[in-house]
């Protein structure tokens, strides 16, 4: 097993944690329950929608609406940074740092991803 296969495991795991810190944000943060379902349904669909269909050309699978790849690696700290921001803005401060040190890990374990992507203009 390669560290950029590891990194890959890692990475479908944090997309995953991230989605789910957008549910649990949602949910904590509306007031009333419109509000909850738009913030804590709408917000993780709408982040998982544009993670799908905004991909580089020659990245494995389609690419709906082919991005450059610094563009795609800024979706996905963007993405990422917000499920570190939620869980910190609901009070799990530590699961945030774990998380952001867990991003880390990632990107260093996929550098050759990394530098694919940032050399696809």
């Amino acid at each position: 097993m390669t560290t950029v296969t590891l990194g890959l495991g890692l990475h479908f795991v944090l997309e995953l944690l991230a989605l789910t810190a957008l549910v649990y944000w949602g949910f904590q943060t509306g007031d009333h329950l419109l509000a909850r379902l738009a913030l804590g349904v709408g917000l993780p669909v709408l982040a998982a929608v544009i993670w799908a269909v905004l991909r580089v050309p020659n990245d494995p699978g389609p690419a709906l609406i082919p991005v450059p790849g610094p563009l795609r690696l800024g979706i996905e700290w963007v993405i990422l940074g917000a499920a570190a921001w939620a869980l910190a803005a609901t009070g799990a401060r530590g699961l945030a740092a774990g998380f952001l040190v867990a991003v880390v890990i990632d990107y260093l374990l996929m550098a050759p991803r990394v530098l694919w992507l940032w050399g696809q203009r």
